[in-house]
């Protein structure tokens, strides 16, 4: 029986120079730096490496020669399909990936899931630096991230981490503008629908003392943001009812609605933490048959643009900006050594799903 066929090996770098009668630094300057070849010799030098089946240099071995490895790291500690599902994320990762196309930077997603504490996926990411994408204060992935020693830029939260640029809204002064229009409406018993506020699965009633606990700042800012708004009218906050949800998506927002208005009829305003959370609530209140706003305002924060088309009334935020500034801290850093804070703006957007309370808590604000 005949012996199999000799296979051609694929071309080395030293094999296709010597085929091109060029030095090896020749072929190397055609993939890694085509600025010190004419065309024509790059050209020549590329279609040889096609023809021969030279794949190019070895990423690997050029990352452990450069100590670079040409990607930029994001921690996302969600599963992976949430950096494509929710609205926010989307548009934060579309700015992050212009501002590493615009870098020549690669992207790599490195989502972790917030119930584990295997930080093996962060130690063993070959990036250059890490964008952590609004994770706990005490997650243990991002204090992983911290102790590699390669510039970070955080995204929202954590805040006030020493020696890390961070970029984000003042969620709080965009919450309290928010409240500002609901009780300029007239709006005085009003329910919270927030996000996760610390580690654990916990879908229910968020206690005083979980929310003055809550690992989570931007949801621990929204949340007093609320409370100021409520305060300058003289609600209390301990009479407000907080419902938080574990999951971020609209069958959370819907679930919680049920729930908190199962247990607080009176209820007139809805506040969201979020627009997600506030469409759930709006499926709710189409389900129940209860006209938004004649009968419950609903409210949101993000400004993503299915709640636009909802005719939310929301905070929006620069979700694609924020994206684009954190990636360009990261890559434009420089010799700088001093960590940078960037706050964008927030604008309230009034929609169709807020409106005066009705009639009978009208009566009971006195006018």
């Amino acid at each position: 029986m005949a012996g199999p066929p000799n296979v051609r090996r694929p071309a080395t770098l030293a094999s296709l120079a010597a085929e091109l009668g060029v030095s090896r630094t020749t072929v190397s300057n055609a993939y890694n730096r085509p600025d010190q070849l004419s065309a024509p010799l790059r050209a020549r030098v590329l279609e040889a490496a096609r023809r021969l089946g030279y794949p190019g240099p070895d990423p690997v071995a050029r990352s452990l020669r450069t100590r670079k490895a040409g990607a930029v790291g994001l921690l996302l500690t969600e599963a992976l399909s949430y950096a494509f599902r929710d609205p926010a994320a989307t548009g934060f990762l579309e700015g992050l990936a212009l501002a590493c196309e615009q870098a020549g930077q690669g992207l790599l997603l490195v989502p972790v899931s917030p119930e584990q504490a295997d930080v093996t996926a962060v130690h063993q990411a070959g990036v250059d630096g890490f964008v952590v994408y609004s994770v706990r204060e005490d997650d243990p992935h991002f204090l992983a991230v911290l102790e590699r020693p390669v510039p970070t830029v955080v995204c929202d939260q954590p805040t006030g981490v020493e020696g890390v640029d961070r970029v984000g809204v003042d969620d709080r002064a965009g919450m309290l503008a928010l409240t500002r229009h609901l009780t300029g409406l007239g709006h005085r018993r009003v329910g919270v629908l927030c996000m996760r506020l610390a580690a654990g699965h916990h879908d229910g009633p968020a206690s005083l003392d979980r929310q003055a606990t809550a690992t989570y700042p931007v949801q621990r800012d929204r949340l007093a943001g609320i409370r100021d708004g409520l305060a300058e009218v003289g609600v209390a906050w301990a009479d407000v009812p907080v419902h938080e949800r574990f999951e971020h998506s609209v069958d959370a927002g819907q679930d919680a609605a049920a729930a908190l208005l199962a247990e607080h009829p009176d209820i007139t305003a809805l506040v969201c933490t979020s627009d997600i959370l506030a469409l759930g609530a709006l499926r709710h209140a189409s389900d129940r048959g209860l006209n938004v706003p004649d009968q419950l305002t609903i409210t949101g924060f993000d400004g993503v643009p299915e709640a636009e088309r909802a005719g939310l009334t929301t905070v929006r935020q620069p979700v694609l900006e924020k994206g684009r500034v954190a990636g360009e801290l990261l890559l434009e850093r420089g010799d700088r050594n001093r960590p940078r804070r960037v706050t964008l703006p927030t604008e309230l957007v009034v929609g169709t799903s807020s409106g005066r309370p009705r009639v009978e808590e009208r009566f009971f604000s006195g006018w």
